[in-house]
């Protein structure tokens, strides 16, 4: 009997201790990245510079929050400016993608490459 009761209090305590537990903190700050992503392609392209302020104020949030943006942030936030015409901007956030996320090197450096080139008329 004194066994059971035993088993019984040790099971109790690691339950309610668990139950305590907090979730782990994301590692990088998604909040207002997907959605604008995702509408950006199913409406071909159409809110750029919309969704370039939108995403803009997400990188300011995650800097004031000391959280980390996430992986392509920059790399899309690229692709918008250069929609708009804007290179230098386009540059500046690819080179940021590249230097926050190293694995993604090749591919930005490929993209760098290929925006220098000369656009032909088609």
């Amino acid at each position: 009997m004194k066994t059971v009761v035993y088993k019984w209090v040790v099971l109790s305590l690691a339950l309610g201790l668990g139950g305590c537990a907090t979730a782990p903190k994301p590692l990088y700050q998604w909040s207002n990245y997907q959605g604008p992503v995702y509408q950006y392609f199913k409406d071909n392209g159409a809110s750029a510079a919309e969704q370039i302020s939108l995403l803009e104020a997400q990188l300011q949030k995650n800097k004031a929050m000391g959280e980390l943006s996430p992986p392509g942030l920059h790399a899309h936030l690229a692709l918008l400016y250069s929609k708009l015409g804007n290179d230098g901007a386009a540059r500046e956030n690819l080179l940021a993608e590249r230097n926050l996320f190293p694995e993604s090197a090749p591919y930005i450096d490929f993209l760098l490459k290929n925006a220098n080139r000369p656009k032909s008329d088609s």
